[in-house]
């Protein structure tokens, strides 16, 4: 895994040679995660797999760079890493490569190269980086980062996007495996309150948990989605539905997640997420609904409760998350 890191800070910085700094961002990010699960009868220093990278006790950066030419901005440089702690690794504390990319600005669309969100349902705009609820792509529908290609345009309507990515998710393998996915959307959430999003995406993909790979020989996927985002007064709406196979095998999502914002400036935010899925044959659910209170512009807290069908599980997951512009 060192290896793939180190490749890859390199490529991006490659990228970004020659190019001139205009401005950059530079955050500390710092969390403490631990819960209690009812199946194992013991505390847990992860969100909700201890495969997955996302929740764990971690202290990172994330820096994102504007580069520019003589006479207009080229594009952006974002890295984000981690240092965690993996309660159930060999040797405990597991560096990530979260975000690892170079968007440029090509006129008729932005195009990505490295470690980004490929054009794949509610995960590739929904940013999860720092969330307890699981999105599609933690529960093992896409992934939430890949290593590949991309291009993104936004227009009046809406946007569009695809990706040829490598379908591996966090590591880097090349093993014949890839995937291909686009995604057209309309309606823009921050102007119009809502967005319809239509996904397809093809691949030959790898097991992958967080680092781990699970299994060594590629599987196919075919999936088309629908997602939907609405924000109305204080309410939120998330919902995705996808429809697909895997591995041979007939797959379905639904996930909805709706959320109450409170108090001044939305510092409070109650959320309910229930998830019905088919994988392999069988039909499974989660329901979870978490709780986020802002302490103040650097510091938040989370609360989560979620219990899982297929596993007969019941975790209550506390975190507090700590991100701020040095």
């Amino acid at each position: 895994m060192r290896n793939t890191l180190t490749l890859a800070v390199f490529l991006v910085g490659t990228l970004a040679s020659g190019l001139h700094a205009q401005s950059s961002l530079f955050f500390i990010e710092i969390q403490a995660v631990g819960g209690y699960s009812t199946a194992s009868r013991t505390v847990e220093y992860f969100s909700l797999m201890p495969d997955d990278v996302m929740q764990k006790p971690s202290v990172g950066f994330d820096f994102v760079q504007r580069v520019s030419g003589k006479s207009r901005d080229l594009g952006v440089l974002a890295i984000q890493g981690r240092l965690a702690y993996d309660q159930r690794g060999e040797h405990h504390l597991e560096p990530q490569l979260y975000n690892a990319f170079f968007r440029l600005k090509a006129g008729f669309a932005d195009i990505w190269i490295g470690h980004s969100r490929p054009a794949l349902g509610l995960s590739s705009v929904l940013d999860s980086h720092a969330l307890l609820l699981p999105s599609p792509a933690m529960l093992g529908y896409g992934f939430d980062r890949d290593w590949g290609v991309g291009l993104e345009r936004d227009f009046s309507w809406g946007s569009a996007a695809a990706s040829l990515t490598a379908g591996s998710g966090m590591p880097l393998y090349l093993k014949g495996n890839y995937l291909a996915a686009a995604r057209v959307s309309k309606g823009v959430l921050a102007r119009d309150n809502y967005s319809l999003g239509l996904s397809v995406s093809h691949g030959d993909i790898l097991d992958t948990m967080g680092y781990t790979l699970v299994e060594s020989e590629a599987f196919s996927w075919s999936a088309a989605g629908l997602d939907a985002s609405y924000l109305w007064r204080n309410l939120e709406n998330r919902a995705e539905v996808l429809l697909g196979r895997r591995d041979g095998a007939g797959m379905f999502l639904f996930f909805w997640r709706a959320g109450l914002a409170l108090l001044e400036e939305s510092r409070l935010k109650l959320e309910v997420q229930p998830v019905f899925s088919k994988a392999a044959g069988a039909w499974d659910y989660s329901l979870g609904s978490g709780l986020t209170y802002l302490l103040n512009a650097d510091l938040a807290g989370r609360f989560m409760a979620l219990y899982d069908h297929g596993h007969r599980d019941v975790r209550f997951v506390v975190q507090i998350y700590f991100y701020k512009r040095l």
